[in-house]
Protein backbone atom coordinates (compact mmCIF):
# COMPACT_ATOMS: atom_id res chain seq x y z
CA UNK A 1 0.00 0.00 0.00
CA UNK A 2 3.10 2.51 0.84
CA UNK A 3 4.82 2.15 -2.77
CA UNK A 4 0.99 3.04 -4.37
CA UNK A 5 0.17 6.65 -5.10
CA UNK A 6 -2.69 8.34 -3.60
CA UNK A 7 -4.46 8.43 -6.97
CA UNK A 8 -4.18 4.93 -7.79
CA UNK A 9 -5.56 3.78 -3.99
CA UNK A 10 -8.35 6.58 -5.24
CA UNK A 11 -9.18 4.53 -8.59
CA UNK A 12 -9.01 1.28 -6.84
CA UNK A 13 -12.03 2.30 -4.35
CA UNK A 14 -14.26 3.93 -6.84
CA UNK A 15 -13.94 0.84 -9.48
CA UNK A 16 -15.00 -1.29 -6.11
CA UNK A 17 -18.24 0.81 -5.48
CA UNK A 18 -18.70 1.29 -8.80
CA UNK A 19 -18.99 -2.22 -9.13
CA UNK A 20 -20.93 -2.74 -5.99
CA UNK A 21 -23.65 -0.52 -7.44
CA UNK A 22 -23.75 -2.19 -11.10
CA UNK A 23 -24.78 -5.55 -8.92
CA UNK A 24 -28.01 -4.01 -7.42
CA UNK A 25 -31.52 -3.33 -9.30
CA UNK A 26 -34.19 -1.68 -8.59
CA UNK A 27 -37.44 -2.76 -9.48
CA UNK A 28 -41.17 -2.35 -8.85
CA UNK A 29 -41.93 -4.32 -5.61
CA UNK A 30 -45.54 -4.89 -7.09
CA UNK A 31 -44.16 -6.12 -10.48
CA UNK A 32 -41.92 -8.14 -8.00
CA UNK A 33 -44.36 -9.77 -6.31
CA UNK A 34 -46.73 -10.45 -9.29
CA UNK A 35 -43.70 -12.65 -11.12
CA UNK A 36 -44.38 -15.36 -8.37
CA UNK A 37 -48.08 -14.51 -7.88
CA UNK A 38 -48.92 -15.37 -11.23
CA UNK A 39 -46.28 -18.48 -11.61
CA UNK A 40 -47.79 -21.56 -10.31
CA UNK A 41 -45.73 -23.81 -8.19
CA UNK A 42 -47.36 -27.52 -8.95
CA UNK A 43 -46.08 -30.25 -6.40
CA UNK A 44 -47.17 -33.83 -7.06
CA UNK A 45 -45.65 -37.42 -5.50
CA UNK A 46 -44.55 -39.98 -7.85
CA UNK A 47 -44.19 -44.31 -6.69
CA UNK A 48 -40.90 -44.24 -8.24
CA UNK A 49 -37.44 -42.52 -9.14
CA UNK A 50 -34.39 -42.64 -10.79
CA UNK A 51 -30.93 -41.65 -10.52
CA UNK A 52 -30.45 -39.69 -13.74
CA UNK A 53 -30.56 -36.03 -13.64
CA UNK A 54 -33.97 -34.54 -14.92
CA UNK A 55 -32.61 -31.50 -16.94
CA UNK A 56 -36.52 -29.79 -17.64
CA UNK A 57 -38.79 -30.50 -14.56
CA UNK A 58 -42.23 -30.24 -14.87
CA UNK A 59 -43.10 -30.36 -11.38
CA UNK A 60 -41.81 -30.39 -7.53
CA UNK A 61 -41.46 -33.80 -6.12
CA UNK A 62 -40.19 -35.71 -3.22
CA UNK A 63 -37.68 -37.77 -5.53
CA UNK A 64 -36.61 -37.10 -8.93
CA UNK A 65 -38.24 -38.56 -11.59
CA UNK A 66 -36.87 -38.73 -15.05
CA UNK A 67 -39.30 -39.62 -18.00
CA UNK A 68 -42.58 -41.83 -17.21
CA UNK A 69 -45.68 -41.56 -18.52
CA UNK A 70 -46.99 -41.03 -22.13
CA UNK A 71 -48.85 -38.02 -22.33
CA UNK A 72 -48.51 -35.64 -24.99
CA UNK A 73 -48.84 -32.79 -22.78
CA UNK A 74 -49.33 -31.97 -19.34
CA UNK A 75 -49.20 -34.37 -16.55
CA UNK A 76 -51.03 -37.72 -16.51
CA UNK A 77 -53.69 -37.78 -13.34
CA UNK A 78 -54.02 -40.44 -11.87
CA UNK A 79 -56.74 -43.71 -12.67
CA UNK A 80 -58.01 -43.68 -9.62
CA UNK A 81 -61.25 -41.93 -8.37
CA UNK A 82 -61.65 -39.11 -6.11
CA UNK A 83 -61.49 -40.13 -2.70
CA UNK A 84 -64.65 -39.82 -0.06
CA UNK A 85 -65.65 -36.92 0.94
CA UNK A 86 -65.15 -35.94 4.44
CA UNK A 87 -69.06 -36.42 6.42
CA UNK A 88 -69.75 -34.21 9.44
CA UNK A 89 -72.79 -33.73 11.49
CA UNK A 90 -75.36 -36.68 11.46
CA UNK A 91 -74.18 -38.01 8.27
CA UNK A 92 -72.65 -41.37 8.58
CA UNK A 93 -74.64 -42.39 11.44
CA UNK A 94 -77.88 -41.06 8.81
CA UNK A 95 -76.34 -43.18 6.09
CA UNK A 96 -75.36 -46.58 8.34
CA UNK A 97 -79.29 -45.89 9.27
CA UNK A 98 -80.60 -45.54 5.54
CA UNK A 99 -78.65 -48.71 5.00
CA UNK A 100 -80.03 -50.96 7.94
CA UNK A 101 -83.11 -49.74 6.72
CA UNK A 102 -82.87 -50.61 2.80
CA UNK A 103 -81.55 -54.10 4.61
CA UNK A 104 -84.94 -54.65 6.62
CA UNK A 105 -86.51 -53.73 3.39
CA UNK A 106 -85.11 -56.39 1.52
CA UNK A 107 -85.21 -59.02 4.44
CA UNK A 108 -89.47 -58.16 4.28
CA UNK A 109 -89.52 -58.15 0.33
CA UNK A 110 -87.60 -61.52 0.25
CA UNK A 111 -89.91 -63.02 3.22
CA UNK A 112 -93.37 -61.98 1.10
CA UNK A 113 -91.95 -63.17 -2.22
CA UNK A 114 -91.39 -67.04 -0.03
CA UNK A 115 -94.34 -66.98 1.28
CA UNK A 116 -96.11 -66.05 -1.91
CA UNK A 117 -94.12 -68.71 -4.14
CA UNK A 118 -94.71 -71.61 -0.98
CA UNK A 119 -98.81 -70.58 -1.31
CA UNK A 120 -98.52 -71.24 -4.95
CA UNK A 121 -97.03 -74.43 -4.92
CA UNK A 122 -99.38 -77.70 -4.81
CA UNK A 123 -100.26 -79.05 -1.89
CA UNK A 124 -97.45 -82.28 -0.78
CA UNK A 125 -98.11 -85.46 -2.54
CA UNK A 126 -96.49 -88.13 0.10
CA UNK A 127 -97.07 -91.30 -2.36
CA UNK A 128 -96.17 -89.31 -5.12
CA UNK A 129 -92.94 -88.05 -4.13
CA UNK A 130 -91.69 -91.51 -4.66
CA UNK A 131 -92.56 -92.75 -8.16
CA UNK A 132 -92.32 -89.19 -9.71
CA UNK A 133 -89.07 -87.21 -9.89
CA UNK A 134 -90.62 -84.05 -10.22
CA UNK A 135 -92.78 -83.72 -7.74
CA UNK A 136 -89.85 -85.26 -5.45
CA UNK A 137 -87.96 -82.23 -6.35
CA UNK A 138 -90.44 -79.91 -5.51
CA UNK A 139 -90.75 -81.54 -2.06
CA UNK A 140 -86.79 -80.45 -1.95
CA UNK A 141 -87.60 -76.85 -2.98
CA UNK A 142 -90.41 -76.95 -0.35
CA UNK A 143 -88.25 -77.89 2.29
CA UNK A 144 -85.75 -75.66 1.61
CA UNK A 145 -87.97 -72.43 0.96
CA UNK A 146 -89.52 -73.34 4.58
CA UNK A 147 -85.54 -73.61 6.19
CA UNK A 148 -85.20 -69.98 4.65
CA UNK A 149 -88.67 -69.00 6.05
CA UNK A 150 -87.73 -69.49 8.97
CA UNK A 151 -84.79 -68.54 9.04
CA UNK A 152 -85.66 -64.43 7.92
CA UNK A 153 -88.34 -64.61 10.31
CA UNK A 154 -85.77 -65.22 13.23
CA UNK A 155 -83.08 -62.64 11.96
CA UNK A 156 -86.28 -60.06 12.00
CA UNK A 157 -87.32 -60.89 15.21
CA UNK A 158 -84.12 -60.75 16.74
CA UNK A 159 -83.57 -57.52 15.26
CA UNK A 160 -87.36 -56.25 16.43
CA UNK A 161 -86.12 -57.55 20.04
CA UNK A 162 -82.35 -56.00 20.54
CA UNK A 163 -83.44 -52.41 21.82
CA UNK A 164 -82.61 -49.54 19.26
CA UNK A 165 -79.24 -47.37 20.57
CA UNK A 166 -78.19 -43.94 19.47
CA UNK A 167 -74.76 -42.57 20.26
CA UNK A 168 -74.45 -39.22 21.57
CA UNK A 169 -71.13 -37.58 20.59
CA UNK A 170 -70.08 -34.05 19.43
CA UNK A 171 -70.90 -34.85 15.74
CA UNK A 172 -74.26 -36.60 16.74
CA UNK A 173 -75.66 -34.34 19.62
CA UNK A 174 -79.13 -33.66 18.02
CA UNK A 175 -81.59 -30.73 19.24
CA UNK A 176 -84.03 -33.84 20.58
CA UNK A 177 -81.68 -34.40 22.93
CA UNK A 178 -79.98 -31.44 23.84
CA UNK A 179 -81.76 -30.70 26.88
CA UNK A 180 -82.04 -34.11 28.28
CA UNK A 181 -78.02 -34.34 27.83
CA UNK A 182 -77.34 -31.34 29.22
CA UNK A 183 -79.53 -32.02 32.77
CA UNK A 184 -77.90 -35.48 32.48
CA UNK A 185 -74.34 -33.64 32.13
CA UNK A 186 -75.16 -30.91 35.21
CA UNK A 187 -76.33 -34.11 37.14
CA UNK A 188 -72.92 -36.14 37.10
CA UNK A 189 -70.95 -32.41 37.51
CA UNK A 190 -72.94 -32.03 40.43
CA UNK A 191 -72.47 -35.57 41.94
CA UNK A 192 -68.88 -35.54 40.93
CA UNK A 193 -67.77 -32.46 42.78
CA UNK A 194 -70.09 -32.98 45.75
CA UNK A 195 -68.59 -36.65 46.32
CA UNK A 196 -64.97 -35.63 45.22
CA UNK A 197 -62.91 -38.72 44.80
CA UNK A 198 -60.29 -38.92 47.37
CA UNK A 199 -57.97 -42.17 48.55
CA UNK A 200 -56.25 -42.04 51.83
CA UNK A 201 -57.64 -39.00 52.47
CA UNK A 202 -55.83 -36.89 49.51
CA UNK A 203 -57.84 -36.08 46.69
CA UNK A 204 -57.42 -37.58 42.68
CA UNK A 205 -57.13 -35.23 40.01
CA UNK A 206 -56.95 -37.00 36.43
CA UNK A 207 -58.84 -36.98 32.94
CA UNK A 208 -60.79 -39.81 31.66
CA UNK A 209 -63.08 -40.72 28.86
CA UNK A 210 -66.22 -43.08 29.69
CA UNK A 211 -69.52 -44.52 27.91
CA UNK A 212 -72.31 -44.18 29.89
CA UNK A 213 -75.31 -46.00 28.70
CA UNK A 214 -79.26 -45.13 29.62
CA UNK A 215 -81.84 -46.73 28.93
CA UNK A 216 -85.24 -45.24 28.03
CA UNK A 217 -86.52 -44.92 31.40
CA UNK A 218 -83.11 -42.69 33.08
CA UNK A 219 -81.27 -45.78 34.52
CA UNK A 220 -77.73 -46.25 33.98
CA UNK A 221 -77.37 -49.62 32.37
CA UNK A 222 -73.66 -49.59 32.15
CA UNK A 223 -70.34 -47.75 32.36
CA UNK A 224 -67.32 -48.17 30.61
CA UNK A 225 -63.85 -46.53 30.95
CA UNK A 226 -62.38 -46.64 27.68
CA UNK A 227 -59.40 -44.32 28.08
CA UNK A 228 -58.15 -44.53 31.58
CA UNK A 229 -56.29 -41.62 33.50
CA UNK A 230 -53.89 -43.77 34.89
CA UNK A 231 -55.22 -44.29 38.05
CA UNK A 232 -57.88 -46.98 38.63
CA UNK A 233 -58.96 -46.70 41.32
CA UNK A 234 -59.84 -43.16 39.69
CA UNK A 235 -61.46 -44.76 37.09
CA UNK A 236 -63.63 -47.05 39.54
CA UNK A 237 -64.90 -43.81 41.28
CA UNK A 238 -66.04 -42.30 38.29
CA UNK A 239 -67.78 -45.21 37.11
CA UNK A 240 -69.49 -45.07 40.30
CA UNK A 241 -70.39 -41.59 40.48
CA UNK A 242 -71.64 -41.60 36.93
CA UNK A 243 -73.88 -44.91 38.21
CA UNK A 244 -74.94 -42.80 41.23
CA UNK A 245 -76.00 -39.58 39.30
CA UNK A 246 -78.63 -41.83 38.14
CA UNK A 247 -82.26 -42.37 37.19
CA UNK A 248 -82.05 -39.17 34.42
CA UNK A 249 -85.74 -39.26 34.21
CA UNK A 250 -88.01 -40.69 30.87
CA UNK A 251 -87.26 -40.18 27.42
CA UNK A 252 -89.45 -37.91 25.53
CA UNK A 253 -91.46 -39.23 22.81
CA UNK A 254 -89.45 -37.58 20.17
CA UNK A 255 -86.30 -39.42 22.09
CA UNK A 256 -88.21 -42.56 21.83
CA UNK A 257 -89.26 -42.37 18.13
CA UNK A 258 -85.38 -42.87 17.33
CA UNK A 259 -84.11 -45.42 20.42
CA UNK A 260 -84.73 -47.10 23.42
CA UNK A 261 -81.38 -46.30 24.83
CA UNK A 262 -78.46 -43.20 24.67
CA UNK A 263 -74.66 -43.90 24.75
CA UNK A 264 -73.03 -41.02 25.81
CA UNK A 265 -69.16 -40.90 25.33
CA UNK A 266 -68.13 -38.42 27.79
CA UNK A 267 -64.72 -36.50 29.23
CA UNK A 268 -64.51 -36.60 32.36
CA UNK A 269 -61.82 -34.46 34.61
CA UNK A 270 -61.50 -33.64 38.07
CA UNK A 271 -59.58 -30.15 38.18
CA UNK A 272 -57.48 -29.19 40.54
CA UNK A 273 -60.15 -26.95 41.90
CA UNK A 274 -61.80 -30.14 43.15
CA UNK A 275 -64.43 -29.68 40.45
CA UNK A 276 -65.66 -32.68 38.18
CA UNK A 277 -65.72 -30.53 34.57
CA UNK A 278 -68.04 -33.13 31.69
CA UNK A 279 -67.94 -32.95 27.65
CA UNK A 280 -68.69 -34.76 25.22
CA UNK A 281 -66.00 -36.54 23.08
CA UNK A 282 -65.47 -39.21 20.35
CA UNK A 283 -64.26 -42.51 21.36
Amino acid sequence: MKSLSTLQIALGVSVIVHAAVLTVRIVDPEGFNRVFQDTPLEVVLVNAHTNEKVEHAQAIAQRSLAGGGEAEKGLATSPLPPSALTQYGDAAEDEQKKQVDEMQEQQMLMLASIKRTLAAMPPADPKQVRRNPEVAAREEKRRNLVKLLAAIEKRINEENARPKKRYISPSTREAVYATYYDSLRRRIEERGTTNFPEAAGRKMYGELTMIVTVNHDGRVLATEVVETSGNMTLDRRAATIARAAGPFGHFSEAMRRQADQIVVVSRFKFTREDTLETRLTNR
